[in-house]
């Protein structure tokens, strides 16, 4: 794993560990729907970070 990898991962890693319950269930619906797809959860986040972020954020807010 490069240097890169681990910083993102870590991110991702600090994103769930300090997401609220609603935030978790959309984080779980994502990775649910990644896995159907035969993507990785994290490939995704990679691709477009702040898109997930900003969805999770804006799906935990309507709840």
């Amino acid at each position: 794993m490069t240097p890169k990898e681990r910083k993102d991962l870590q991110k991702l890693d600090d994103m769930v560990l300090n997401a609220t319950s609603d935030e978790l269930k959309k984080i779980q619906e994502i990775d649910h729907q990644t896995q159907l797809e035969g993507v990785s959860f994290f490939d995704v986040y990679l691709d477009s970070r702040s898109l997930i972020h900003k969805n999770i954020k804006k799906q935990s807010h309507k709840s």
